[in-house]
């Protein structure tokens, strides 16, 4: 059998697959130009001719992730209570990560550093939670800088995702996991006000009790 073209849609996309599993399960400096071409039964040529390169595929999955994260994050409503909009970000990134396992693993799972290769700009996918912070705080809901609570929460989502991820936790244990750690760092950046009233709120008010 023959290779496929070098500039057909279906090449492009299985080198972007393979690029993406190669990277997510290995370190970068394995994926080379021949080790992608061999998986996914291409030539070298199509993925000069495609990408322009290594680095222009590489750059290509990262783009597909960011797209695809922001699309999922995006999708989110906005509601007038604003942590349960942070809550319901956070679920839609923790369903992301876990169906979309390489894809995660290429943007944060550490196995490989990326370069940023320019402004995401508007598909940055932290902008909707940046979006939901914003009104929390001008709400006196949350107190704080709001990059501090961006990074804190985060940081929160990554440990959670990772640790899933990797198999720590069985399906109830994430589950739990997932609900008592972000509640209770959404809480923590909460004014006093909002954090007393949260105490006496009854379960379920902000859709996921905080």
């Amino acid at each position: 059998m023959g290779r496929p073209r070098t500039n057909d849609e279906t090449v492009r996309e299985r080198l972007v697959e393979c690029a993406t599993e190669l990277l997510a399960t290995g370190p970068r400096e394995s994926v080379t130009v021949r080790a992608v071409a061999a998986a996914a039964g291409a030539s070298t040529t199509a993925v000069y001719s495609l990408f322009g390169g290594k680095d222009g595929l590489i750059g290509a999955v990262r783009d597909r992730a960011v797209a695809s994260l922001f699309q999922d994050l995006s999708a989110v409503p906005t509601s007038q209570e604003p942590l349960a909009d942070m809550y319901a970000l956070a679920v839609a990134y923790r369903r992301w990560g876990c169906g979309h396992r390489h894809l995660y693993m290429v943007l944060f799972g550490g196995v490989q550093s990326f370069e940023p290769s320019g402004a995401v700009g508007t598909r940055d996918p932290i902008r909707p939670l940046i979006a939901a912070i914003d009104r929390a705080v001008e709400g006196a809901v949350l107190a704080g800088e709001v990059t501090s609570i961006a990074l804190s929460l985060w940081v929160t989502l990554h440990g959670l995702v990772t640790l899933e991820l990797s198999g720590a936790f069985d399906a109830h244990t994430a589950e739990a996991a997932f609900r008592s750690t972000v509640h209770a760092m959404l809480r923590g950046w909460t004014t006093p006000a909002v954090f007393r009233s949260l105490r006496h709120a009854e379960p379920g008010s902000l859709g996921e009790p905080l």
